[in-house]
């Protein structure tokens, strides 16, 4: 089966698919986050054939709900009934962080044109991590 993750942001969507057999995901890209988001994901879901989606869940880091988590929530409803597929929320905390080392310079400065793959990276990251841990049990 396939998976998305999305990496849910005010200002930025970030996307990961999964191989065909659900084992890793793999950055996919980026969706601004306006009124087309939903359609723009369900039509996805349709061509890609997905059968669940992995969508990160928004906490603090002292586990609280942060600024986005109720709208990141209420995609995830929509999702759920509009493609008819199961959306689970795998904990998203320290995922941009990690996707963002990934692409820093050796200087560690941190140019804007970094920020584009850091959304699609950290949406794989959700989703790997959600996928290793169900295949572990």
């Amino acid at each position: 089966m396939r998976y998305l993750g999305i990496d849910y942001g005010a200002r930025k969507v970030g996307l990961a698919l999964s191989d065909e057999n659900g084992t890793m995901g793999f950055p996919h890209g980026i969706l601004e986050n306006a009124p087309a988001l939903l359609p723009t994901l369900l039509a996805l879901i349709a061509k890609e054939k997905i059968g669940a989606v992995v969508m990160g869940e928004s906490k603090g880091l002292d586990g609280s709900d942060n600024g986005v988590a109720a709208a990141a929530r209420a995609l995830a409803a929509q999702l759920g009934a509009g493609a008819g597929v199961p959306v689970y929320f795998e904990d998203e905390r320290f995922t941009s962080a990690e996707a963002r080392r990934q692409f820093a310079p050796a200087e560690k400065s941190r140019k804007p044109a970094r920020r584009a793959p850091v959304d699609a990276s950290a949406a794989a990251l959700i989703l790997t991590n959600f996928l290793t841990r169900q295949k572990s049990g």
